[in-house]
């Protein structure tokens, strides 16, 4: 159960019409509150009772701090993704405000309802208050290390290009803000989300991803649009890779929990992990490629000469049991996509080495996506011992990224890395995500039984780089999404990388008469291995043109009269915020000059838009 709640001078709200067929019956009609307590409650799967009862007892203590008797309950189901079914969320909802009828004034807005409101907050500092009610859930998996990454200590630093490492607090931020954003998410080690990021109702709006509610939570939908750009990315990150010099494989998504290498393994990688019972053996889902690709390695005959030796997979999925407060849209999930490297190195030297080449390869990777250096905050982390042995390498880390980079510093190693290094986004929530990383494995090849054969005969333990070259696929369109709604704040016009956009042309004729014309220009467009689609819908032009604004699609193609004849296409450039005339060459290229060599796909639905179903 999830509930704000704000002291607010003033309140209304108007039904508008029922949701859900469980709506209660309510007369369409604005109601007002004033000087109270507004609480928006989400009842969520497996609350109960229980639940009500805790939430109550927090508003009677919230009432009391600040002086009020009333309060208004607010039935809202958009802080949490993990719903309870209907009936079962108003019977408790019915329940809370049974609970809190006993000592306060209580009234309560409609269920089931889409409703329009306005909020006056008062302004002090208990004014907005987040509440979270847990049960307790069945016991989890833990690995140790990610219980002792909780106790581990941390010193935490600023690093310039200069090589000049300062202390945190005596770092002068003031040309840097989106690092100290970066640096005080990272030191508060607060994961949990506590507000609808931008980005969520942007992949609704875009007909990306929604939630799933017949699945776990932090399992999403991908309808056309969301699985075409998911597509292309994981194409065009596994062309990179493989480029690089990496060699795909494909490994199985689940292991033998009671498997020595593995079973130790899992208790030194900081991640909360499933469990699966086949008869009465138990496996885990994998949260990354390590285990099937380990297990490759040390079956490989390989010789000093065939170092670095990278091994690569686009794992579709990874498991993690993420908390369900740090589960969000895009951003976290529990099921997700991501493209995992590993590399044999024959020593550290060779290993410093390329763990520097990957991160070269992931700014130049970020960059061909759509992601500058700006876009991203760089934190490296290491041990006390790692910096006083290899200072001069991690200096030239902040050198090769050109600017002020966190450093955490850690009194021991407590997972079976050291050093790491992660590309992090940080988004309008202020809330930091990692993309491109790295880290030097010192552990997982004496565990599994790598090893190679070195110049003088001898078998050896390799180190090895763990790499993902972009970080999990889903979160980089949640990037994507919310760097477009940072730049719409400044007034820029929020987009998709061209590459990435679902339609890049929409060809709109002014009436069925050009209607047959219209599809001979988007033939000759596809022929070019570029996405067109046409309205062809009895709606007025005006209405085409804003829903195709309001769709990201860059190019907006007008056909009429003077088209035909003057043989240009008056050409809305979303980008630009202008219409250009162009001939259908032009627009052409025009295209394929941004598109470069990005990797095609056909258009996911059918072109003409009057024969698409409505997504919800």
């Amino acid at each position: 159960m999830k509930a704000i709640e704000f002291h607010v001078d003033k309140f209304e709200y108007l039904p508008i019409k029922k949701e859900i067929r469980e709506a209660e019956e309510t007369k369409k009609e604005k109601v007002k509150f004033e000087n109270g307590i507004v609480v928006f409650v989400t009842i969520e799967k497996n609350d109960n009772e229980k639940s009500a009862e805790a939430l109550a007892k927090e508003i009677f203590d919230y009432s009391s701090k600040i002086g009020t008797k009333k309060v208004l309950i607010y039935p809202y189901a958009h802080l949490s993704s993990n719903l309870e079914k209907p009936s079962k969320a108003l019977e408790i909802i019915k329940i809370l405000e049974k609970k809190l009828s006993k000592k306060l004034k209580v009234q309560r807005a409609p269920f089931g309802w889409t409703k329009k409101f306005s909020i006056e907050i008062k302004g002090h500092p208990l004014a907005e208050q987040f509440r979270e009610i847990l049960e307790k859930e069945e016991k989890e998996e833990v690995s140790k290390s990610l219980r002792q990454e909780e106790k581990v200590k941390s010193e935490w630093y600023i690093l310039t290009p200069k090589g000049k490492l300062i202390e945190i607090k005596k770092f002068n931020f003031s040309k840097y803000k989106n690092l100290e954003k970066f640096a005080k998410y990272e030191i508060s080690k607060s994961r949990a989300v506590q507000q609808i990021p931008p980005h969520v109702k942007l992949m609704k709006k875009l007909k990306i991803a929604d939630y799933e509610r017949g699945s776990d939570p932090g399992n999403l939908r991908y309808y056309p649009n969301g699985r075409l750009i998911k597509s292309l990315l994981e194409q065009f990150v596994t062309l990179k890779t493989i480029e690089y010099g990496a060699s795909e494989v494909e490994t199985p998504i689940m292991y033998d929990y009671e498997h020595p290498a593995l079973k130790t393994y899992l208790n030194r990688f900081p991640a909360r992990h499933y469990i699966v019972l086949s008869g009465n053996k138990r496996y885990f889902l994998r949260f990354s490629a390590c285990f099937g690709q380990f297990l490759i390695a040390k079956d490989l005959v390989i010789s000093y000469k065939d170092l670095p030796l990278k091994m690569y997979e686009l794992t579709r999925y990874s498991f993690r049991r993420e908390q369900s407060g740090e589960i969000v849209g895009l951003r976290r999930l529990r099921a997700f996509t991501m493209p995992d490297m590993h590399t044999l190195c024959k020593d550290m030297e060779e290993a410093k080495k390329e763990f520097k080449n990957q991160f070269k390869f992931g700014i130049k990777l970020l960059k061909e996506i759509g992601l500058d250096k700006k876009d991203y905050e760089v934190a490296i982390r290491f041990t006390k011992d790692f910096w006083k042995e290899n200072k001069d390498f991690i200096i030239s880390l902040a050198k090769e990224i050109g600017k002020p980079v966190l450093i955490e510093m850690w009194n021991y190693r407590y997972a079976y890395f050291d050093p790491k290094f992660e590309f992090n986004f940080v988004d309008a929530l202020d809330k930091a995500s990692a993309l491109t990383t790295v880290q030097i494995d010192h552990e997982n090849a004496e565990r599994f039984g790598i090893s190679f054969v070195d110049k003088d005969g001898k078998k050896r333990y390799p180190k090895i780089l763990h790499c993902s070259p972009s970080g999990a696929i889903e979160r980089v369109i949640y990037v994507l999404l919310e760097k477009a709604y940072l730049e719409s704040k400044k007034g820029k016009v929020p987009s998709l990388p061209l590459w990435l956009s679902p339609t890049q042309v929409r060809i709109i004729p002014v009436s069925k008469k050009f209607l047959n014309k219209a599809k001979k220009i988007a033939k000759e467009i596809e022929k070019e291995k570029i996405r067109v689609d046409i309205d062809d819908r009895d709606e007025t032009i005006g209405k085409k043109i804003k829903e195709a604004e309001e769709s990201w699609v860059p190019f907006i193609a007008v056909i009429g009269e003077k088209e035909v004849k003057s043989k240009k296409l008056s050409v809305r450039v979303r980008e630009k915020r202008r219409i250009e005339k162009m001939t259908v060459k032009k627009l052409i290229e025009t295209i394929k000059k941004k598109v470069k060599n990005k990797p095609y796909l056909p258009l996911p639905m059918p072109k003409l838009l009057s024969q698409r179903p409505i997504y919800p």
